[in-house]
C-alpha cells in the first residue's frame, strides 16, 4: 500500500520506556502501536473503546508484524490505519509505521479482529453501524458478500 491509502494518522514520540539496551523500539512494541493507532482510529470513527453498553467487543486473532527499520528513541512516527476488509465477523487492519519523512516506512502491522458476543464468547456478526462507520471513513465499500 502507499501512504495515500491511509486516511487516518495518529502521531506519536518514541519514549525511553519503549527501547531496548540498543536505544531502538523493542519489537513488542509495535503491537502496542497497532493497539493504539486502533483505537484512535475507532475514536475518530465514532466507535465506541470504553467497557459498556453498546460497545462494540473485538479480540485479535491474527497478528503479524513485517520490521522493515528501526525506531528510535525521541523519534516521531506515524501510525497510519486502514481497514482492508470486512467479514461477517470479523475487520483486517493494516497500520503502516512511518518516519515523519513521508517515505521512511519502518514497518507494517496486519490484524485481525474477531467481533465476539462476551456472553457466549463466540463470534458474532460485526455490527452493521460499525461497518457503516469504517466503510464512510474508508470512502470505499469493504464488506464482504
Amino acid at each position: 500500500m502507499a501512504r495515500a491509502d491511509f486516511k487516518f494518522v495518529h502521531r506519536l514520540r518514541v519514549r525511553y520506556s519503549e527501547v531496548d539496551a540498543q536505544a531502538v523500539v523493542f519489537n513488542a512494541r509495535y503491537l502496542d502501536y497497532a493497539d493504539l493507532a486502533i483505537a484512535e482510529y475507532f475514536r475518530v470513527l465514532g466507535i465506541p473503546i470504553v467497557p459498556g453498553p453498546g460497545t462494540p467487543e473485538f479480540h485479535t486473532a491474527k497478528a503479524s508484524v513485517e520490521y522493515k527499520a528501526p525506531i528510535r528513541l525521541d523519534e516521531e512516527v506515524d501510525l497510519c490505519v486502514r481497514a482492508t476488509r470486512i467479514g461477517r465477523t470479523s475487520i483486517a487492519m493494516t497500520i503502516e509505521i512511518h518516519g515523519t519523512d513521508r517515505d521512511a516506512l519502518r514497518a507494517s502491522v496486519e490484524l485481525v479482529y474477531v467481533h465476539v458476543d462476551l456472553k457466549t464468547g463466540k463470534s458474532a456478526p460485526v455490527p452493521s453501524w460499525v461497518v457503516e462507520a469504517i466503510e464512510r471513513h474508508a470512502g470505499e465499500k469493504l464488506r464482504e458478500a
